[in-house]
């Protein structure tokens, strides 16, 4: 057996010291079973192509596709109402001068709408032909859109020509960045963008979702890096405090630090067939376990909220231990 001298200990008292001060944060979550009302007015949620947010009030707003548009739960996830537009793809949710309003990607409908909280448009956004990218109107399918802190508007299109398109705060266009492609500074579906004001300097957060990956990019349109590679379909991004959520298409929920590392992951589903399987009968769910996870949210208690790309509707709570 060889000895270990003075040095070499020290070395490695030195070495494992170092691995537990750098050793990842990690968070705990357990499901709440059953928390939100179950077919509301007697009628199955319906599909959640969409996203999830909280106003100030706590409730929590739904996207589906169903003729009922936004479903609105409150934060004991009882049915509260339901309004306008259907078929929203993802949303964010900003206060201005004290009003709270949704921006509102909508593909199906080649369009971006800015509503208030009772369905009122106050604007619409639709293909910039300006920008060279399209061909025709059609060609815009926006997945999601965010906002920065001056106004200016990112539009990640990425059912239609898988660039970020930048918009000043008038919704005059800007610039595209990005296209479609598998290296980096390249989209494969821009499915989900947040505004990430975390890191000293607004930075837009994007997850490209069929590169599984997520990524930084910053306000100019230029490629900064990658934050996570081998995810599984990153979907959507939601920032509250110094956490990030991401739910994954296939079968999971990821939550990042804000040094972009893994913090929790949570709804693993191992049946590989299961995963973005928008038909999965309802008998084959199980409780806290995902199959399709879309849109997402962490409510201001950290608690994690995930709605599903399921034909039927389905929603998740997951509760931060203390």
């Amino acid at each position: 057996m060889k000895r270990i001298t003075a040095t070499c200990l020290t070395l490695l008292v030195v070495a494992a010291t170092a691995s537990l001060a750098g050793a990842a944060e990690t968070l705990k979550y357990s499901i709440a079973p059953g928390f939100f009302e179950k077919d509301p007015e007697h009628l199955q949620l319906g599909p959640c192509h969409g996203g999830v947010v909280l106003d100030k009030a706590g409730n929590i707003l739904v996207t589906t596709d169903t003729k009922r548009g936004i479903v609105v739960f409150s934060s004991t996830g009882k049915f509260i109402r339901s309004f306008g537009p259907t078929r929203i793809h993802a949303l964010e949710l900003r206060e201005e001068n004290g009003v709270e309003y949704l921006y509102c990607a909508r593909p199906a409908d080649h369009e971006v709408v800015k509503v208030k909280l009772d369905g009122t448009q106050e604007w619409s956004i639709t293909a910039p032909m300006e920008s060279g990218v399209f061909k025709d109107a059609k060609g815009f399918n926006p997945c999601a859109v965010t906002v920065d802190p001056d106004g200016a508007i990112y539009v990640a299109d990425g059912y239609g020509s898988n660039f970020v398109l930048k918009f000043d705060k008038n919704r005059k266009f800007v610039k595209a960045f990005g296209g479609p492609g598998k290296e980096e500074g390249k989209f494969q579906t821009c499915h989900g963008i947040g505004l990430d004001l975390r890191q000293g300097k607004p930075l837009l957060l994007v997850c490209n979702r069929n590169n599984n990956r997520v990524e930084y990019w910053d306000t100019d349109g230029n490629f900064v890096k990658i934050i996570q590679k081998d995810l599984r379909m990153p979907a959507a991004v939601h920032i509250r405090g110094d956490y990030a959520i991401f739910p994954e298409l296939q079968g999971r929920v990821t939550v990042l630090g804000k040094d972009g590392s893994i913090v929790a992951q949570v709804g693993d589903n191992p049946e590989a067939s299961q995963r973005a399987n928008f038909g999965l009968a309802q008998e084959h769910w199980k409780e806290g376990i995902c199959n399709s996870p879309h849109g997402a949210s962490i409510d201001p208690e950290g608690n994690l909220i995930v709605s599903e790309w399921s034909q039927f509707g389905h929603l998740h709570k997951w509760l931060k231990a203390k």
